[in-house]
């Protein structure tokens, strides 16, 4: 308990239509409407000339104000109660029911506790470093734990204009941050110890998911400043957690027994149900990126419908060519890979051109949980880089094809693929490049503090009883 409360507090160190006056005329009808409507109007033309120079002055001021929809802050309020849906329990539930029973609440807690961490740092540096500041690389810590931040401050659209609180801006982004960290928990699932998973989520959020965050969405960065195309974090999300668990599962080596003894799933019953819940949630993910509840929503939205859908049913034809039969645990992993793929697409390409993101990153991403993982030779527990690595890399290469308008994208007339695909690739490398060297840092920090695995003793007989003192399930 001392070393996952020195783990938290080590963590938190981390961070150091407008107004218009007319006058108006003393005829004979307007005085007889003003005296039935209220008597003391007949006193009105004294003030009108003062109240006509005050007048005045008020439209520019108001012109400039941006205007706020109830509209969009509902949905932004939706997309974000759906984005935590997917972490817990979507999340949770996928990786729980793929580990083995004594593993189970191990995962669960990692998922839920990871989330939470992460959340709370997001409020105190994180949103800052993201988002408070001008910078190519990161911003700055004029908004640390969120000073200047009140109910009337006002965060951008993509419409100009149009703003929506700031609080929701914050409170969506801040899912964004935990899933993040809590996908890299399925690449050493079932022998990190728990502090080890705590702390070095701390870590690898500072260093790696802020600087990407802000390289792609934040003002000034290179990225974004690129013309990076990124609608919803296939880089900044999936890629930058998928090259985090793939160094750990390098790291942390292989599970004892790892080739030799069954460590098939526990419950495909839950992780059929925990693909779903990421699937309706995955809504809030991709059509809440866009920040307005318009046409611009609904595009990521059946984007984010069709894709999928297409996904599942690749991961499904390309198993019944190669084993002759299509399993549960093939169409749940095709969901998410799909999912995973539209990600950086959603906002950009047509429906059409979503399908061909599905069917491609279904086919792609089951050749990555098997081809090559073997090639990899890591223990990449639950396939975080076969899914959310090389599906994410699909994505974010084919937006620079399909985004094209002759393709039914949305990219201006004179938009090149040539040039754009470069501009993807080199986002790609950036974010795989970075990721890899800050995870490998951090897990060094990390084992030299706490240690990163648990003892053999205690793999054996299971981290839900080893690490939590109980058991997922009763017998």
């Amino acid at each position: 308990m001392k070393k996952l409360l020195a783990t938290l507090l080590l963590g938190v160190g981390l961070a150091f239509g407008g107004l218009n006056a007319v006058a108006q005329t003393a005829d004979a009808p307007a005085a007889a409407v003003a005296t039935e409507a209220a008597p003391a109007a007949a006193e009105a033309p004294a003030v009108e000339a003062p109240a006509a120079a005050v007048a005045a002055e008020a439209p520019a001021a108001e012109e400039a104000k941006p205007t706020v929809d109830k509209g969009d802050v509902t949905w932004m309020m939706i997309s974000t109660i759906l984005v935590v849906l997917m972490v817990v329990p979507g999340l949770a539930l996928f990786y729980g029911g793929l580990v083995r029973s004594k593993n189970m609440l191990s995962v669960l807690m990692q998922v839920m506790v990871v989330f939470s961490l992460i959340t709370v740092l997001w409020a105190m540096y994180g949103y800052s470093l993201a988002f408070g500041g001008a910078g190519l690389i990161i911003g700055n810590f004029d908004k640390a734990f969120l000073m200047g931040v009140t109910v009337d401050s006002l965060a951008a659209t993509f419409t100009d204009g149009v703003a929506i609180p700031e609080y929701i801006f914050i409170a969506f982004q801040a899912t964004f941050a935990g899933i993040t960290c809590a996908l890299i928990v399925g690449s050493f699932a079932e022998r990190m110890k728990f502090s080890a998973v705590l702390l070095f989520s701390a870590i690898w959020f500072t260093f790696s998911y802020l600087p990407i965050a802000h390289m792609v969405w934040g003002e000034g960065g290179y990225l974004l400043d690129k013309g990076a195309l990124d609608f919803a974090g296939g880089t900044v999300v999936h890629i930058n957690a998928a090259m985090a668990g793939l160094v750990g599962a390098y790291m942390l080596g292989k599970r004892i027994g790892y080739g030799k003894e069954s460590m098939a799933p526990h419950s495909l019953t839950l992780t059929m149900v925990g693909a779903s819940l990421l699937w309706v949630g995955w809504f809030g993910f991709n059509a809440g990126s866009n920040l307005e509840a318009n046409g611009g929503a609904t595009l990521a939205f059946i984007n984010t419908l069709v894709a999928t859908a297409a996904a599942v049913l690749a991961w499904c034809v390309g198993e019944a060519l190669g084993k002759g039969k299509a399993s549960m645990l093939g169409a749940a992993s095709g969901a998410v890979a799909g999912l995973v793929a539209i990600t950086p697409a959603c906002g950009s390409v047509g429906p059409m051109g979503a399908i061909i993101i599905g069917l491609i990153s279904g086919f792609l991403c089951l050749w990555g949980v098997s081809g090559l993982k073997k090639m990899l030779g890591a223990d990449d527990s639950l396939d975080v880089f076969g899914v959310h690595g090389v599906g994410g890399i699909v994505g974010a290469l084919l937006v620079g094809v399909f985004a094209a308008p002759g393709l039914g994208g949305t990219g201006a007339e004179d938009f090149s693929i040539a040039s754009q695909l470069f501009i993807q690739a080199e986002g790609v490398v950036i974010t795989m490049v970075w990721s890899a060297v800050v995870a490998f840092v951090s897990y060094k920090i990390v084992d030299m503090m706490v240690g990163l695995r648990v003892s053999e003793e205690a793999e054996r007989e299971g981290l839900d009883i080893t690490s939590h003192g109980e058991t997922a399930y009763n017998r």
